[in-house]
């Protein structure tokens, strides 16, 4: 059975699964991964979701606070051997029901066109394509997306 906590990311389980993402990112990023890793920090988050399928943490994400009204989605995760079985939405639901308690009106992510997963599931989600925010705006493989939570 699934469940979910929400922690923060000081938690043991959070930062192994980081791990496994940064490690899958290094490789469908190739040559970009430096600079997106700079963005990736996990330092300080308040705001993580872990999921666990049966004791064993399969799944992670969390959000940040952008500017007033704003969250941003960050370090969506789920192990391979765990994918197409609705994880990801889950922790994404879980997310969007925490930045609404924290009375944030939209939750905007970034995700790469070499991740094509992901931005099914963000679509699935009803997450719509948004130009380029920040330090993506010039990045030709981001894609930026944006729902009202």
């Amino acid at each position: 059975m699934l469940s979910l906590i929400r922690t923060n990311s000081e938690n043991a389980d959070f930062r192994s699964l980081v791990a496994l993402l940064d490690a899958e990112l290094a490789i469908r990023d190739g040559d970009e991964h430096a600079f997106y890793s700079q963005f990736n920090k996990i330092l300080n988050l308040r705001e993580v979701v872990v999921a666990y399928l049966d004791d064993k943490a399969v799944g992670c994400g969390a959000f940040r606070s952008l500017e007033a009204k704003r969250g941003e989605i960050k370090r969506m995760f789920v192990r391979e051997e765990c994918r197409g079985q609705g994880v990801a939405g889950q922790i994404l639901s879980e997310l969007e029901t925490w930045a609404r308690e924290w009375h944030l009106e939209e939750c905007v992510l970034e995700t790469g066109f070499k991740q094509p997963e992901a931005i099914a599931l963000y679509k699935k989600s009803g997450y719509a394509v948004i130009p380029n925010y920040g330090q993506y705006a010039d990045v030709t493989n981001s894609l930026c997306m944006m729902k009202k939570v």
